[in-house]
């Protein structure tokens, strides 16, 4: 897996290649200045560890000041930060650490929206697998940030057991006797349903999480009363902020929303050079 140096050196290759032939050739190596970081928007910031560390690769002698922390909310025209260095550590850094900014602050921002429609409801909002290739770990500390919780990190801490391993194992009945026989007894498992059936075949399973996907709000309430307590409840599959409070109330444990990332779009964020004097 990536670490974040790993990921901004990955990043700075792509932008600049073997060289920046634009600032090489226009700007004295030895020059100092002031990059200012403006919200054009009012947003929900993340990142701002992440874009430190772009302009530090450059110059480890610059001085980054940030007027917020990650999680704060920022208004349209406020100063995230001011970083002062070389000026070929600005102009080399600045997209790069703008394009961090602006997709961890859009997903911290989308999640918030979410998370301040259930202010008065103790369910739990989650993230998914449905992440920038890469970028997950990153992208899953924005949605912490906007105030919601992490599902699994990959396919490798959670047994989560879907219909095409359902389909795959001949049922849900043989796939969580399969699982429990291989797997650690402290390892919860899930199972992915879609029908009454199938929320009464994962009870009778011993599932530890149930999700049920994609139902109708009618459904839900029914497999609710099914379950009576006896496994997690999770709700998957068209959430939305028209019916996240629906949803809610209910009474499931987790709603898991998709679009915290798949959807959220960049916030607008730009880059101001002063001179240091």
């Amino acid at each position: 897996m990536h670490n974040i140096q790993d990921l901004i050196e990955l990043a700075l290759k792509e932008d600049i290649g073997p060289s920046d032939i634009t600032t090489d050739n226009l700007v004295d190596p030895e020059i100092k200045g002031i990059g200012v970081i403006i919200a054009k928007e009012n947003l929900v910031i993340a990142g701002l560890d992440v874009a430190r560390q772009v302009f530090m690769h450059f110059d480890s002698d610059i001085v980054y000041k940030p007027g917020f922390a990650d999680g704060d909310t920022i208004e349209r025209g406020g100063t995230i930060l001011e970083v002062k260095g070389k000026l070929h550590a600005l102009l080399k850094g600045e997209r790069t650490a703008l394009n961090f900014l602006q997709r961890l602050s859009g997903i911290a921002t989308n999640v918030r929206s979410y998370v301040d429609k259930l202010e008065k409801n103790n369910v739990r909002l989650v993230d998914t697998r449905k992440t920038t290739p890469g970028l997950r770990f990153l992208e899953k500390y924005a949605v912490r940030v906007g105030g919601a919780y992490n599902h699994r990190m990959g396919l490798y801490d959670g047994v989560m057991i879907k219909d095409n391993h359902i389909a795959s194992c001949g049922g849900i009945t043989a796939s969580v006797e399969r699982i429990r026989d291989k797997v650690s007894h402290l390892v919860k498992v899930e199972v992915e349903v879609s029908n009454m059936d199938e929320v009464k075949e994962a009870i009778e399973a011993g599932a530890d999480v149930i999700m049920l996907d994609n139902m109708k709000l009618q459904q839900i309430k029914k497999a609710m009363a099914l379950i009576g307590g006896r496994a997690i409840v999770e709700v998957s599959g068209g959430v939305t902020k028209d019916n996240i409070v629906q949803l809610a109330d209910t009474g499931v444990d987790l709603i898991s929303v998709g679009a915290f990332t798949h959807s959220a779009r960049c916030v607008d964020i730009s880059m101001q050079i002063k001179s240091d004097k």
